[in-house]
């Protein structure tokens, strides 16, 4: 449990400094739903809570969720977007397919909140927000997450193959590391 909770720490540290480095960022804030949403966190912890409450190894699959839509366009969701009309996407990406997980809490999440909030809160923050609270649940790791993202529109098969840190399924360690 400690190595997880290492890895966790690490996987954190690094979407923080992803997110620092995104000019994108630089509109996000803390609270950002206080107003138009004030139970938009809630909601999401009280989804992931469930899930992770009943199968804890979905913890470390949101927050890889969250690392690897990061990865491809920039902290946006488009990993969350499925295929249409005969274009796959990025989800379907073999670095993506079939090993991430936590896509079914997610959507449990965003259809609570489109419930309580229609068309305010963003996939992109819920993904967000379930990776620290999964951090949390599991670990005790807790850390204020800007919010204010906006979704992504484009998802494309090709997206990851021309990203060479993003490490495919059948990387071990060492060479996700080099």
């Amino acid at each position: 449990m400690k190595t997880l909770a290492s890895l966790i720490k690490f996987c954190l540290i690094f979407l923080l400094a992803i997110c620092a480095s995104t000019v994108s960022c630089a509109s996000l804030e803390v609270g950002f739903y206080k107003k138009t949403c004030p139970s938009a966190e809630a909601i999401v912890r009280g989804a992931v809570n469930k899930a992770v409450s009943r199968n804890p190894g979905l913890a470390a699959g949101l927050i890889r969720l969250h690392f690897h839509d990061c990865f491809v366009r920039g902290c946006d969701g488009s990993v969350l977007l499925d295929s249409i009309l005969g274009t796959q996407a990025e989800k379907e990406h073999p670095a993506n397919n079939p090993s991430l997980r936590g896509f079914e809490i997610i959507d449990q999440a965003k259809a609570k909140l489109e419930a309580k909030c229609p068309q305010t809160v963003s996939c992109a923050d819920i993904l967000a927000f379930a990776a620290r609270d999964s951090a949390y649940k599991v670990g005790g790791i807790n850390y204020p997450v800007p919010a204010g993202r906006r979704d992504g529109l484009v998802s494309l098969f090709n997206d990851p193959t021309g990203n060479p840190h993003l490490p495919l399924t059948s990387s071990n360690l060492k060479t996700s590391l080099h």
